[in-house]
């Protein structure tokens, strides 16, 4: 019988999960050639070690064969490794001197992974084959969903899957660490990271300086629209991002965006004045007597009011 084994996968590493992903997509991660945190990357490369795919699956056991002892300590320092991966992990390195340590002491070790280093009187443990994923053929791993449903009970749910990113105030102190992550990020993988990365990743990405990069984080589809709003209302570098904003329907349905739009000297005129034009009259007499805003839009806030007068 099989034993299911579900993993929490991040929000970086979901666009990668899964068999209905796009396979390039998988390929690549399985080769690493993703940006991830340490534990997340990780992970994901040891879901990959079973993917459905044949090519997948050994790019991956090759990456995880091939994982540097100060990213596997980095890993080891989280003291809720689930046991399945720290099994693999000493299948595949427990005989690195600088490792074995670590290994031993975690309190994730399982008698498997202990009797594989040795740690238990007359245990002994096969080598892993060069071809084959670093874990039993019993195992299945069960992919994370990224819908639940109300009947989903409450161990699956504490286990489970990827979650929604939820409109949180960004922690400064995770911000700060993929803030100088970033630093060391080329071109390709900022603009992976923006694309599907979480709130935190968003918020660094938008403020690149290369347009690339800051235009496809205003195109991740887990951007919120107070996220927009607040973007709306920055001084924003990239024409682009609020060439994105004002032709996405669903965001300018939000009067809040729409108004920020027409505020912002970065707006493309075209759409700050049709946006004009939805704006109550309150704030079409605020628009007129502003000197903040381009003439064009106060010009046309004070057409609008005087229509509407003459036509009372």
């Amino acid at each position: 019988m099989s034993g299911k084994v579900t993993f929490r996968i991040s929000a970086a590493a979901a666009p990668y999960v899964g068999a209905d992903k796009p396979r390039q997509q998988r390929l690549e991660a399985a080769s690493g050639k993703v940006t991830l945190p340490p534990a997340d990357f990780v992970l994901l490369i040891y879901y990959l070690c079973h993917d459905q795919d044949p090519e997948v699956k050994r790019s991956a056991v090759t990456t995880l064969r091939a994982l540097g002892a100060g990213l596997l300590k980095q890993v080891l320092a989280d003291p809720e490794l689930h046991p399945r991966i720290l099994d693999a992990l000493v299948q595949l390195h427990g005989k690195n001197p600088d490792l074995a340590p670590l290994f031993a002491k975690h309190p994730s070790l399982s008698s498997t992974a202990a009797a594989a280093l040795g740690l238990q009187e007359g245990a002994s443990a096969a080598p892993a084959p060069s071809g084959a994923p670093p874990v039993s053929p019993q195992e299945e791993i069960v992919p994370p969903r990224q819908i639940r449903s109300e009947d989903d009970d409450v161990a699956d749910e504490e286990e489970g899957a990827v979650q929604p990113d939820e409109d949180e105030p960004i922690d400064e102190e995770e911000y700060q660490s993929k803030y100088q992550m970033a630093q060391g990020m080329g071109v390709s993988d900022k603009i992976k990271i923006a694309m599907t990365g979480d709130k935190e990743w968003r918020s660094i990405m938008i403020k690149d300086n290369n347009k690339l990069v800051s235009s496809a984080a205003i195109k991740n589809p887990r951007m919120t629209e107070s996220e927009v709003l607040s973007i709306a209302k920055s001084v924003v570098g990239n024409d682009e991002i609020m060439r994105v904003i004002c032709t996405n329907k669903e965001w300018i349905k939000n009067s809040q965006i729409r108004k920020a739009l027409v505020m912002n000297s970065k707006t493309p005129l075209p759409h700050a004045l049709r946006f004009v034009a939805t704006l109550p009259e309150k704030e079409l007499a605020q628009l007129a007597k502003s000197k903040n805003v381009n003439t064009a839009i106060s010009s046309q806030a004070r057409r609008m009011l005087m229509s509407k007068k003459d036509s009372r």
